[in-house]
């Protein structure tokens, strides 16, 4: 296939997945608001400025552009997220929908607690374990691992995977020149293995590990990676890494930092920059931060309200630049793709 005709192809593609999980979406606030005239949560009104749906689309329509450009450079190959079959898929669908009342009941009570009661919470940071986006079970349950990915891509129209895609142009100019089976790849709190995935398709070749607290979500890792060349999965916090000094040549971390406490972040950061070797690379992608899109700014102010994010109003205005210089990470390159922000940075 030519590189035109990948483009075209990529471009389509996306642009029926945006297609289905924008209807997704449309149903879920649907049955958001059904839930809410039934009282089960109150809307939260910002009060900071909200992009119009029309801004997003056209936003996430750029995105998408983006990422199609970069198939045809050559910078990666076309996307390919989901080792789930048709089937699966639907599934895991009706399953979100399904667990959607329990979800808001939470929401109205407040109550983060279902993560804690898991067997699997003992010994785990007290951070970590809490139902985050008031989903059932927390990170710590199999049904979670198996609903996380439909759950995101339908909150963000289909755009998560292509935003996560972001972090594969710098991975690309770095590898330039480089032989891909001497370089080690770590990605920290890896989740269900979507951007590993995107990695190995990638390269296939490369030494890839996975480093996440949540052993359910590292099983469907291994689901995700199966049928490729697999990778190695590390069950550890991020803030107390099982791996040498100098030891890893990229890291990346995609959406884990506004997750974390003001301290832990800190402590994940020190963890990224002694992990890497000198001239490592360093790629960051997470929410964008308040001022980012100054027009955007009542989404972050509504997000942690709609959802169980107890970390993230710090994170909207934390002096990430700072945090990464004073460990050693040098500026390469910032941007904001959609709602994301992409940080690369350098070990000194």
């Amino acid at each position: 296939m030519s590189n035109d005709l990948a483009m075209a192809a990529q471009l389509a593609g996306q642009s029926l997945r945006f297609g289905w999980y924008f209807a997704l979406n449309r149903a879920l606030d649907w049955r958001t608001g059904q839930l809410s005239r039934m009282g089960a949560a109150p809307r939260y009104k910002p009060v900071g400025p909200v992009p119009s749906l029309q801004e997003l689309l056209a936003s996430q329509a750029q995105l998408l552009m983006s990422d199609a450009l970069n198939v045809r450079d050559g910078l990666y190959p076309p996307m390919d997220d989901d080792a789930a079959s048709l089937p699966g898929h639907l599934a895991r669908v009706r399953q979100m929908f399904a667990d959607l009342p329990n979800a808001y009941a939470r929401r109205k009570q407040k109550d983060a607690s279902t993560a804690g009661r898991q067997p699997a919470a003992d010994g785990l940071p007290g951070y970590y374990a809490q139902d985050f986006h008031f989903q059932t079970g927390g990170y710590l349950t199999e049904d979670s691992a198996r609903l996380y990915d439909v759950q995101v891509e339908t909150l963000f129209m289909g755009a998560a995977g292509p935003m996560r895609r972001t972090a594969l142009a710098p991975i690309a100019d770095f590898m330039g020149g480089r032989d891909q089976r001497r370089v080690r790849l770590l990605d920290v709190a890896c989740g269900t293995g979507r951007f590993l995935r995107q990695v190995r398709l990638a390269y296939p070749a490369m030494r890839l590990a996975g480093l996440d607290l949540s052993r359910p979500y590292l099983d469907e890792a291994r689901r995700q990676l199966k049928g490729l060349r697999g990778a190695e999965l590390i069950e550890a916090p991020a803030e107390k890494m099982p791996l040498g000094s100098a030891s890893v040549d990229i890291v990346t971390s995609i959406f884990l930092f506004h997750e974390l406490p003001p301290e832990v972040r800190r402590s994940v950061t020190a963890e990224i920059a002694r992990v890497l070797k000198p001239g490592g690379l360093f790629v960051f992608l997470d929410s964008l931060q308040m001022g980012d899109r100054p027009g955007w700014d009542g989404l972050i102010e509504a997000f942690p309200e709609r959802f169980h994010e107890p970390y993230y109003r710090h994170y909207a205005i934390d002096d990430l630049e700072g945090m990464f210089t004073v460990a050693g990470l040098e500026a390469e390159l910032t941007t904001t793709p959609f709602l994301s922000k992409l940080m690369v940075r350098r070990k000194r």
